[in-house]
């Protein structure tokens, strides 16, 4: 016997979050894949309102879901990132990569004379051509991504998840990727974000059916 009266079944639960999700927030800035994008993203931060800083680059949806459907791998910023996508939705047993705590992250980072969050980009090579970037975490490893990309030409990515959470950084690196505009991108915009946004976006992406 419980001494609270609550709903125990998952799915019927995750079904009731998103109804409310979709009644109660204003989506009608975004198509129908994008859609359910934000509302695993306000699924996962609580907050309907954060629909007005949601952005979505005019192509995000489709390259993002094109690159997991090939095979592509996901590179992601931090650890909470990469152990919080659900692998059973990816449509290709994509691998999930995070160097942060490689070997040779803290060499390349005293080196850089920059994070290791950034100092980890440095390992993620050629296989980062047409992939699915994710950063949940640090402006750093945006702000640097950006720069390789611009001045050392390495290899692009096919769409970047931009939601560094923080005061110090987030908010520009997030505007910096938009204004460089090279690359499809979604973002939170300003000061909020996290992984658990980030990660709700890659698995609204991997897979069509909400539940």
């Amino acid at each position: 016997m419980s001494l609270y009266n609550y709903i125990h079944d998952g799915q019927a639960i995750y079904k009731k979050s998103f109804a409310a999700i979709r009644s109660e927030a204003d989506l009608s800035i975004f198509d129908k894949d994008q859609s359910r994008i934000v509302v695993r993203i306000i699924h996962a931060c609580g907050r309907t309102e954060i629909t007005k800083d949601i952005l979505f680059h005019h192509d995000f949806v489709h390259c993002a879901e094109t690159a997991l459907q090939a095979g592509k791998p996901i590179f992601c910023d931090a650890e909470m990132v990469a152990h919080g996508i659900t692998k059973r939705r990816l449509p290709a047993n994509n691998t999930i990569i995070c160097t942060l705590n490689h070997p040779q992250t803290p060499s390349l980072a005293s080196d850089l004379k920059n994070t290791r969050s950034a100092a980890a980009i440095h390992l993620w090579g050629d296989a980062l051509e047409g992939s699915v970037v994710v950063v949940g975490n640090a402006p750093t490893t945006l702000f640097h991504l950006i720069n390789l990309l611009e001045v050392k030409k390495i290899p692009a990515p096919a769409a970047i998840i931009g939601m560094p959470v923080g005061f110090v950084g987030a908010a520009e690196s997030k505007d910096a990727l938009v204004e460089w505009n090279k690359i499809p991108y979604l973002i939170v915009k300003g000061r909020q974000g996290g992984s658990a946004m980030a990660v709700a976006a890659v698995n609204a992406i991997a897979q069509k059916q909400e539940l």
